[in-house]
């Protein structure tokens, strides 16, 4: 299973169409794609086929003959996914209309090197997928976001920060052979933008969505589709350099990269040098709730420092939404200080009607974007390719 998005008039599409409610129909199809029915016939036959969509009833006549109802089928087809963190595995299986089930996350420590991790993930989503089929769903694949750059197509991690020994591990294909299922891999930043923009914004077209938590990256749905650049780094705001971080020294080997400064990481170590006890996302947090002087300012910092690079982007790729998910998202001098910054920072006419707010599409949204993936990637797949 490869990492393409959904492309206009694909199966993958249809299946999203319907799923959504923008078609119950082959002729609404015909007319929400521009595609001779012909083909509109073949991608439906090809989903049916597939277990994916069914079609009985008889719909509202606009004049003719009545058109028979497309509908997701109900046989209780999901997709196991998994949203990793450096430090822990996030679980949950993912229906064709949205449905979440049976979600978990336990500690794991990915920096320990690929193979524990590989074990660990694979035991979750195996027993995860046992359930699901001993409640009488049909696991179709897996979707699984890592906290790090991906090659999507290929299926490996590329050299991600402070994870030794995960440089061109093949994740994709070893965990597939592991579990007997197809699975798609991705980057943590793009598949929170995909299910926030399923689940909260499927009406925008344009958003940037960061994720900000131990480390800080984005994803970019750029005309309603995922976009990933040439490389797949498209959205890594993370190693931007930035004046007001000076000479740190970052993880990729750089200075003044936007992580040392704004990420949870950082965040944490400059309190613990001021003899503030905090080791997690969840301690800065806590002590910005109750108003501890250092941490509130730190975030406050960080918000601005964020905000400094996501002028840049907004003005470059004029968005209509700029979502802030990860962790430290739930503190609101971080959001607040975002927003001020692209305020003052980016051309009035890209911050007219820009929303620029907290995800909120919760804890599960970069499960459903892993789901969702792996679901459309089954569409586009089926029967091997588009006919």
């Amino acid at each position: 299973m490869t990492a393409s998005d959904e492309q206009p008039g694909s199966a993958a599409h249809v299946l999203a169409l319907v799923a959504n409610g923008s078609a119950t129909s082959r002729a609404d199809l015909v007319r929400e794609l521009g595609l001779a029915a012909s083909t509109v016939s073949a991608r439906v036959q090809d989903l049916v086929e597939a277990g994916l969509l069914t079609e009985s009833g008889e719909g509202a006549s606009r004049g003719g003959r009545r058109p028979r109802l497309l509908r997701i089928a109900d046989r209780g087809a999901v997709a196991l996914a998994a949203d990793l963190g450096s430090h822990h595995i996030r679980t949950g299986a993912v229906g064709l209309t949205g449905s979440v089930f049976d979600v978990e996350e336990d500690a794991a420590d990915l920096t320990s090197g690929p193979e524990p991790a590989l074990d660990a993930l694979a035991e979750r989503l195996g027993a995860l997928a046992e359930r699901q089929r001993a409640a009488g769903r049909t696991v179709r694949g897996v979707g699984v976001g890592f906290p790090g750059p991906v090659d999507a197509d290929g299926g490996r991690i590329i050299a991600p920060s402070r994870m030794p020994g995960w440089h061109l591990f093949a994740l994709r294909d070893r965990l597939a052979d592991r579990l007997g299922l197809p699975v798609l891999l991705d980057n943590d930043a793009n598949m929170l933008a995909l299910g926030e923009h399923r689940a909260t914004h499927p009406a925008l077209r344009h958003l940037v969505v960061v994720k900000a938590g131990r480390g800080i990256g984005s994803g970019v749905i750029s005309d309603g589709r995922l976009h990933r650049g040439a490389r797949g780094s498209a959205g890594d705001i993370s190693h931007v350099r930035l004046e007001a971080a000076g000479e740190r020294p970052c993880s990729c080997g750089n200075i003044g990269c936007l992580e040392t400064v704004a990420s949870g990481a950082a965040l944490a170590a400059a309190l613990r040098a001021q003899g503030i006890a905090a080791d997690s996302t969840t301690d800065i947090l806590r002590l910005v709730e109750n108003g501890e002087p250092h941490a509130t300012t730190l975030v406050r910092q960080a918000g601005r420092d964020i905000g400094a690079v996501l002028a840049v982007v907004v003005n470059f790729f004029n968005p209509e939404a700029v979502l802030l998910g990860g962790a430290l998202s739930g503190a609101q001098p971080l959001v607040a200080a975002v927003r001020g910054m692209l305020y003052e920072r980016c051309l009035p006419m890209a911050t007219s009607e820009l929303l620029i707010n907290a995800a909120t599409g919760g804890p599960d949204a970069g499960l459903l974007g892993a789901g969702h993936a792996a679901l459309r990637g089954v569409a586009a797949d089926s029967r091997g390719k588009e006919r």
